[in-house]
């Protein structure tokens, strides 16, 4: 049921301004389905319904340790290979290895399961620790809330950086997490007000995004010293500081870049680079094409 509630909320009405999808649910067999709280879901499409999908997401299920029927598995098959993107949210990548189009590619899944979808189906790379892996038209995600990470890549990845971000803010969640991110963290209690002091630090960056924001001086803040406080950083956000302010600021430029005229100079300093090239550079190597052409991506068409 949180999976079905994941994907229903992403793609669900968000309001006029924001892009609306035609959404459905489907099953081999139209009719009720359990679901792990024991109230049945009534699904009133079948398998017919992905001939015409842009987008498939396979959902969890219990009892994703059996192959789906092979009707089932040449449903995803045929979406692939007409176009469509294909994607899965924790064991529901089973059913996309079990239907040979994780072959040859990364994948991810629920941490716990990593190690079973490794040993079922040896020509598939998992990566237990990943949020969720973009391989073009095939996509995995981890489990559990790690669906809405999933999901917001993939509004992020099709519709920019303002859509994935709006829509976030309506479910009142952060607006991106990198996918290499930890999926689990030794995430902690509390210790003498480290972690207040660490989220108010996090907040301060945010808003002294144009500022160099050196680890030291981000340390300093949270009366931390600079091993101590990149030891926290990691406990609570899965990554380093170096990397999370990379990707605060390339995430930034990415929404200013859609959302405003700005010059590409003036875009560079208010998100913290000395210039247009350094942000370039980061922009090429990180989103793999410079920022006009970015711009233009998200620009040029409703």
């Amino acid at each position: 049921m949180l999976a079905v509630g994941i994907v229903s909320e992403v793609f669900g009405p968000h309001g006029e301004a924001l892009p609306g999808f035609d959404f459905a649910l489907c099953a081999e067999r139209p009719g009720p389905v359990p679901t792990d709280l024991g109230v049945p879901l009534a699904i009133t499409h079948g398998l017919d319904r992905l001939a015409a999908a842009d987008l498939v997401i396979a959902l969890p299920g219990a009892e994703f340790r059996t192959p789906p029927a092979p009707v089932v598995l040449a449903a995803l098959s045929a979406a692939y290979e007409r176009g469509a993107l294909v994607a899965a949210h924790c064991v529901g990548t089973f059913a996309l290895a079990a239907a040979g189009l994780l072959d040859g590619r990364r994948a991810t899944t629920h941490w716990r399961f990593a190690d079973l979808l490794a040993d079922r189906h040896p020509d598939v790379t998992v990566e237990p620790d990943a949020l969720y892996i973009d391989e073009g038209r095939v996509i995995t995600g981890a489990g559990a809330a790690a669906g809405f990470d999933l999901c917001l890549h993939l509004l992020r990845r099709e519709y920019g950086a303002a859509t994935a971000n709006a829509v976030a803010r309506d479910m009142v969640l952060p607006s991106h997490r990198e996918g290499g991110q930890a999926q689990y963290l030794a995430a902690p209690v509390p210790e003498d007000g480290q972690d207040e002091r660490l989220a108010e630090v996090l907040a301060w960056a945010r808003a002294h995004l144009h500022e160099p924001l050196p680890v030291a001086e981000l340390a300093r803040r949270a009366l931390m010293s600079k091993r101590s406080f990149a030891r926290r950083f990691a406990a609570a956000t899965g990554t380093t500081p170096h990397a999370w302010l990379r990707d605060l600021r390339l995430s930034s430029a990415e929404e200013l870049l859609e959302t405003t005229d700005l010059p590409v100079e003036e875009i560079a300093r208010r998100v913290g680079y000395g210039s247009a090239a350094v942000l370039r550079e980061q922009f090429v190597r990180r989103r793999g094409v410079p920022p006009r052409s970015y711009r233009r991506s998200f620009t040029s068409s409703p």
